[in-house]
């Protein structure tokens, strides 16, 4: 609150004149006297009289002088220092908008319009009490005219104290650059209007741009005040949910701005952020970039607002160029104005020898001083009234940037701004200049609207509340029109206000090097509302290249991988996980893996599901092949055994115990070896029901065998004993091969009955984690195969144990010993047959099965017929009758 009345302190004494002639409970004052003693703030300002007088605010210069310390007078406001060229051209675009209404027929025909405008100095103080001015008719003179609406101020700060200072007074504000969101707010600010897209817009707009362009680590500077820190929190709003965020976020306070500067050049450099979004004042924004220069920091790229984007200034500072080439910014648009640049070279001095302002244009473009014996008669508004005697004696005025510098020599006269190059005669990008002009024909059709009432020429004109006549326009029916201003503009294109605001078009440009070394504005696209239209090509970056720079707090997790969110740390830093086996992403910055089908899988880069890959025990592959040598090898053993037997048929060591099923045995050995083949390939539905039938069968056919076998060697000695000489009748040839085939029907029976109920069938195992599917033959029935073994096993247990009875039975050539070897070696591989059976997945499962198979089947074979084939063909003297007779 003190800081409030500070402010207004200056200030109240104007508002006192509009009160009294407002009416506002007081009496008529009689007495005019000077209260306000900041006498010299009037005298910096243009005016032109005229029926309507509007009034204007420019920070035409913008830094206060230096405080007076010495408590040795009032602190009045002083006049500022640093002459600015291009709020002055802003000031001529109203007096050249003001001219071309006074001349045009159709627009306010019959009224004279005037202005009055001073120097806001881009200070709160000053320019409330600019306003204030204005709005009272000052303070220097008792007969004056308010003026019923102003134009103004730049800054956003400033015009909310304008527009709430004045809103009580229903005065309108039609500011030509104050763009906070804020001021959309129609019932906080019911009398503000702007020519200026709101910044509600311009942040939205750097927040497409800054997601169109891949930047997701930005960093944030923004103006201390309501334009920075609310367009800073639109800019988070509108960038949330889309991977976005800001890095850091300073702020600059021109009062602090030397300390604030360092403060962000630190923040800057230490940053990892390569964009960085600024919000700040042309002049504020210099001073970084100098600092940033100083450091040698000139790898980073600026996002620049509207308030310094196509600042001349800055693109003329040789010394910015490494640092601030390449800035791509968001533009008030630019427009023609025709006329406007004749007009700005046609003005002289010597035409306008009471124009302050142009006095001091000249003293900066040419060095030289415009009528200098003359130069305390300058000011367009001077006072009536004499100095009081404590004003003479004790408050001499104060000094003020239009006072005479006696440095400078008096200019010839021939010096003109013709051929003049400077910021006030460029006219190439006509954006706040023309935002003012836009302001000044605003006002003038509301003026318009309101003058033109159908009962004008009755005697009650100007008592109705919606019109009135222009000696007594009231400011609370002036806002009504204003309101409703609906017009084309000399450019033919439509303007009308959406509530406080207009609709946002702007230019987006971008500052680029030229062989000169210098840095130009160029225009690279343009925003209308939501619509960003933007050449990409034409842009040229901070490192001078038309590579797009990369600002990223975590670089985009490629396909494959998923981002990983970091604990306590912003959405955009990330690690990137590969996706397990599986699972896939194929897009970039995927936040999660998605699972494969069932019949696909993950390709090593996770990118993409491919088919996965059927996995048998194939004939193709290492195990197939071997497993496969192996019993091509046992077949071609066998065989060679029974062609052994066959050249041997009729020797005493074949025909002994049964040569018929000597040659059965080796041919059902053959058959085990060949049906070890029917596990290897690919399982089908033929396949998968013949290998276990084909081996269920053809093995009890040769346990069969080897059973009859076992049971004749022990009925050949039992018969031997007195009494039993009637047994090898009923163990004779024919019923050995009853027995063979009685034994061998049981197992077909068993394996029909399986495969009619429930066959073994192909089957695509997916439940194991990989890249292939296990193809295999399903059981079909556990039952089926367990009384298929079972059925094995019996046998097998039964051979074993009558070869075991028989083992010592007297005789050279004991059969009975070999057949429980082998048996021994049988029953052991099957035994270890099942856990191994069970445990094994796929493929390996059929290679055990082989296994178990091709071991059983040579171990047979060797058992019981390598002795005898030692026999055959090394010791062929003992194949004797004699010799197998002999104990």
């Amino acid at each position: 609150m003190s800081l409030w009345f500070c402010w207004l302190t200056p200030a109240i004494p104007l508002l006192l004149p509009w009160l009294v002639r407002h009416g506002v409970g007081m009496a008529q004052a009689t007495v005019c006297s000077r209260w306000d003693h900041s006498v010299g703030l009037d005298d910096i300002g243009l005016s032109q009289e005229g029926d309507v007088v509007i009034g204007a605010v420019f920070p035409i210069h913008h830094l206060p002088p230096a405080p007076d310390l010495s408590f040795s007078q009032h602190p009045d406001l002083q006049s500022c220092v640093n002459f600015q060229e291009d709020p002055l051209r802003w000031v001529h675009a109203l007096v050249f908008a003001v001219d071309e209404i006074n001349r045009n027929p159709f627009l306010l025909p019959g009224v004279r319009l005037g202005y009055r405008v001073l120097d806001s100095c881009g200070q709160h103080p000053w320019s409330l009490r600019g306003a204030l001015s204005l709005v009272s008719g000052g303070n220097l003179r008792c007969e004056t005219t308010d003026v019923p609406l102003v134009i103004g101020d730049a800054s956003s700060t400033q015009s909310i104290i304008l527009a709430r200072t004045l809103g009580p007074l229903s005065v309108p504000v039609i500011s030509y650059q104050a763009s906070c969101g804020c001021l959309s707010d129609r019932q906080e600010f019911p009398n503000f209007f702007r020519t200026i897209p709101s910044d509600v817009y311009q942040a939205l707009t750097m927040a497409r741009l800054t997601w169109l362009l891949g930047w997701t680590w930005v960093g944030a500077i923004a103006a201390d005040n309501d334009y920075g820190r609310q367009a800073i929190q639109v800019f988070e709003v509108a960038v949330r949910g889309t991977g976005v965020c800001l890095a850091f976020f300073e702020t600059l306070n021109r009062a602090n701005l030397v300390r604030d500067v360092e403060r962000a050049a630190d923040t800057v450099q230490a940053s990892t952020a390569r964009v960085i979004l600024v919000f700040l004042w042309y002049t504020d924004i210099e001073a970084l970039l100098l600092e940033l220069g100083r450091r040698n920091v000139t790898d980073r790229q600026f996002l620049a607002s509207e308030a310094w984007s196509t600042s001349g200034q800055l693109l003329r500072n040789p010394a910015l160029f490494n640092v601030s080439r390449g800035v791509v910014g968001v533009a008030i648009r630019s427009a023609p104005m025709p006329g406007f640049e004749a007009h700005l070279r046609s003005l002289h001095p010597s035409r306008r020898p009471r124009d302050v302002l142009l006095k001091e244009l000249w003293e900066t473009e040419f060095k030289c001083s415009p009528g200098a014996a003359h130069a305390h008669d300058t000011s367009l508004l001077r006072s009536p009234l004499p100095p009081t005697p404590s004003e003479s004696l004790s408050h001499p005025p104060p000094p003020t940037s239009s006072s005479p510098r006696p440095r400078l020599a008096s200019c010839s006269g021939a010096e003109t701004l013709e051929v003049v190059q400077s910021p006030f005669t460029d006219t190439s990008q006509l954006r706040i200049t023309y935002n003012v002009y836009l302001a000044v024909y605003a006002a003038a059709h509301a003026i318009h609207s309101l003058l033109s009432c159908p009962q004008r020429d009755s005697p009650a004109w100007g008592s109705s509340f919606t019109c009135s006549p222009p000696h007594n326009i009231s400011p609370a029916e002036l806002l009504q029109h204003l309101n409703q201003v609906n017009f084309t503009t000399p450019l033919g294109e439509p303007f009308y206000f959406r509530g406080a605001d207009v609709p946002a078009v702007y230019d987006l440009v971008n500052w680029q090097a030229t062989p000169q070394g210098l840095l130009k504005l160029v225009t690279i696209g343009r925003v209308e509302g939501s619509n960003i239209l933007i050449d990409q090509s034409a842009i040229q970056w901070n490192a001078g290249s038309n590579m797009v720079p990369v600002s990223v707090c975590s670089d985009s997790c490629p396909p494959g991988t998923r981002v990983a969110r970091k604990k306590g740390e912003p959405v955009c830093c990330f690690d990137c996980i590969p996706c397990a086996e599986g699972e896939v992403s194929n897009t970039t910055g995927s936040l999660q893996c998605d699972r494969c089908p069932l019949e696909f899988w993950s390709n090593s880069n996770r990118t993409a599901c491919v088919p996965r890959q059927l996995e048998f025990l194939s004939f193709s592959d290492t195990m197939g092949v071997t497993l496969t040598t192996v019993a091509v090898c046992g077949t071609v053993a066998t065989a060679a055994v029974f062609m052994l037997f066959v050249y041997h048929r009729h020797t005493p060591l074949v025909r002994a115990n049964n040569s018929e099923l000597s040659f059965l045995l080796l041919l059902s050995l053959k058959l085990c070896f060949l049906c070890s083949l029917v596990f290897i390939g690919r399982p089908s539905a033929w396949s998968c029901r013949i290998r276990q039938a084909a081996f269920g069968v053809i093995f009890v056919l040769c346990l069969s065998c080897l059973l009859v076998k076992t049971i004749v060697v022990l009925a050949a000695f039992r018969s031997a004993r007195p009494g039993a000489g009637q047994l090898m009748r009923w163990f004779g040839p024919v019923q050995q091969r009853g027995s063979v085939f009685l034994f061998t029907s049981v197992q077909v029976i068993i394996c029909a009955v399986w495969l009619s109920i429930s066959p073994p069938l192909p089957y695509r195992d997916l439940g194991l984690k990989g890249s292939k599917v296990i193809l295999e033959c399903e059981m079909g029935s556990v039952a089926g195969f367990s009384l298929v073994l079972g059925y094995i096993g019996l046998l097998a247990s039964l051979c074993l144990l009558l070869a075991f009875l028989a083992r010592k039975l007297p005789d050279n050539f004991n059969e009975a010993k070999f057949i429980t070897f082998s048996m021994l070696i049988f029953c052991a591989v099957w035994i270890s047959f099942v856990p191994a059976y069970v445990s094994s997945p796929g493929k390996y499962a059929d290679a055990v099965e082989i296994f178990a198979i091709l071991a059983s089947s040579f171990g047979l074979l060797f058992c019981l017929f390598a002795p005898k084939c030692f026999i055959l063909l090394l010791r062929p003297e003992r194949n004797t009758k004699k010799h197998m007779m002999d104990k």
